[in-house]
C-alpha cells in the first residue's frame, strides 16, 4: 500500500503561485484605478472579480493541492481577492459621487426664470356666503343641520301645515319624482330639515339649515329651478317676536353692515303671526327715495329691499312634531342665498351662478365685503 502523494504537477497549479497571484492583483488594481465611470468599473469587476476572472479560476485550483498546501494557498487567494474587492468598493463610491455631482450641476434649474402657472380656481360665491352665514349663527351658539334633498310629501308639506289643496303642491310649482303616486318630491325649501330636527331632538332647539332647494321655475336672469336657502328655527320656552327681530338684526349686520330691518305683515301656513322682513338699502340707505336725480339701482329707489320671510312657528307644526305647545314656542325665518349674493355684490344675472365660469366667481369674490 502506497502513502499519500506529496508531489503535484506545478504546471497544473501555476495559477496559485505567489508571484502569479500578485501579478493578477496588480493588474486588477491598475484596471480599477484607470476606470473613469461606473459603467467602465462594472466591466472591470467582471474581468477581475467575476466568476471567470483569473483569481476566481485560481481559487478553483486549490482542490488540486495536497491537504498540507491548501491552507497557505487559500489564504493567499483570499487576501488577493479581498484587496481587489475593497479597491472596487472604494472606486465605486468615488465614481458614483462624482457622477451625482455632475448630474446635479447639469440639471440645475434657474428659479429666477419666469414660468407659466395654471390659473387657480375660486370658491363659488354661494358656497362662500352659506359658510359665512353658518359661521354667524354658530358664533351665537346655534347648530347647522342638514337633511335629504328628496323628501316625502309629509315632511315637505303636511307637517308644515300646507293643506292638500295648497297651490304649492301643484306640478307647476313642485318637482315630483316618478311615480307621483309615491308622494316623493324634491324639497321646495329647507323647512323639512326643521321637521327632522324637531322629531329627533328635544327642545330647546336652535338650528340653521343652508342648502339647495328645487322649484319648477323658469331659467332666466332672476329665477333658477335650483337655488339655495338658509332657514333658521328656534324653539324654547318664552320665545317671542322680539327674539326673532333681534336675531335677524344681528344676521343682517353680519351680512350687510350697519343696516336696519323692518317687518311687514304677511301670511305663511307654517308661521303665525308671519312677516316679510325687509332690509334698509345698504347702498343708498333710503336717500334715493326723495332724490329722483340720483336713483339707486339696488333698491330701485324704494329705500328697502325684500329679504325673506319669518314669523312665530305655527302651533300646528309643533304639535305635528310632538312638541308641547303649552310649554314651548318658537320662531323661524328663511332667506334666499342667491338673492343675498346678488344684493351684496350687485350681480346682474342669476344664471352666472350655474354656468361654471370661474371668472364670474372671481369677480364676485373679489368684490365681496
Amino acid at each position: 500500500m502506497s502513502g499519500p502523494n506529496t508531489n503535484y504537477d506545478p504546471v497544473q497549479v501555476s495559477a496559485l503561485d505567489e508571484q502569479n497571484v500578485a501579478q493578477r492583483v496588480d493588474e486588477a488594481l491598475s484596471a480599477i484605478e484607470q476606470a473613469t465611470s461606473t459603467a467602465q468599473l462594472k466591466q472591470v469587476r467582471l474581468d477581475h472579480a467575476g466568476d471567470r476572472s483569473p483569481l476566481a479560476l485560481a481559487n478553483r485550483e486549490i482542490g488540486a493541492l495536497p491537504p498540507a498546501a491548501r491552507k497557505e494557498a487559500g489564504q493567499r487567494i483570499g487576501k488577493a481577492r479581498g484587496r481587489v474587492s475593497q479597491a472596487l468598493k472604494a472606486k465605486q463610491t468615488e465614481l458614483a459621487s462624482a457622477e451625482l455631482e455632475a448630474t446635479l450641476a447639469s440639471e440645475t434649474v434657474d428659479v429666477t426664470l419666469p414660468v407659466t402657472t395654471h390659473p387657480r380656481g375660486a370658491v363659488h360665491p354661494l358656497t362662500a356666503l352659506m359658510d359665512m352665514a353658518a359661521d354667524v349663527f354658530v358664533s351665537m351658539g346655534w347648530q347647522v343641520a342638514e337633511g335629504p334633498e328628496a323628501e316625502s310629501e309629509w315632511f315637505n308639506f303636511d307637517a308644515l301645515n300646507l293643506g292638500t289643496d295648497h297651490p304649492a303642491r301643484a306640478l307647476q310649482d313642485t318637482l315630483w319624482l316618478d311615480p307621483v303616486s309615491d308622494g316623493k318630491c324634491m324639497r321646495t325649501a329647507t323647512s323639512p330639515v326643521q321637521i327632522h330636527t324637531l322629531l329627533s331632538q328635544e327642545p330647546p332647539v336652535r338650528i340653521v339649515s343652508p342648502g339647495k332647494v328645487f322649484r319648477a321655475d323658469e331659467y332666466d336672469a332672476t329665477h333658477l329651478p335650483v337655488f339655495h336657502q338658509i332657514e333658521g328655527l328656534c324653539v324654547d320656552r318664552d320665545v317671542t317676536m322680539a327674539h326673532l327681530k333681534g336675531t335677524l338684526d344681528a344676521f343682517a349686520r353680519a351680512m350687510f353692515g350697519e343696516v336696519r330691518t323692518r317687518f311687514r305683515p304677511h301670511y305663511f301656513p307654517f308661521t303665525e303671526p308671519s312677516a316679510e322682513v325687509d332690509l334698509e338699502c345698504f347702498v343708498c340707505h333710503g336717500a334715493s327715495v326723495d332724490d329722483p336725480e340720483h336713483p339707486c339701482r339696488t333698491c330701485k329707489s324704494e329705500g328697502w329691499i325684500e329679504w325673506g320671510g319669518c314669523g312665530m312657528v305655527n302651533p300646528r307644526v309643533l304639535t305635528a312634531c310632538g312638541v308641547d305647545t303649552a310649554e314651548f314656542t318658537g320662531f323661524a325665518f328663511g332667506m334666499g342665498i342667491d338673492r343675498t349674493v346678488m344684493f351684496r355684490n350687485n350681480a346682474p344675472d342669476m344664471r352666472g351662478f350655474v354656468e361654471g365660469d370661474v371668472r364670474f366667481s372671481r369677480s364676485l369674490m373679489g368684490g365681496a365685503r
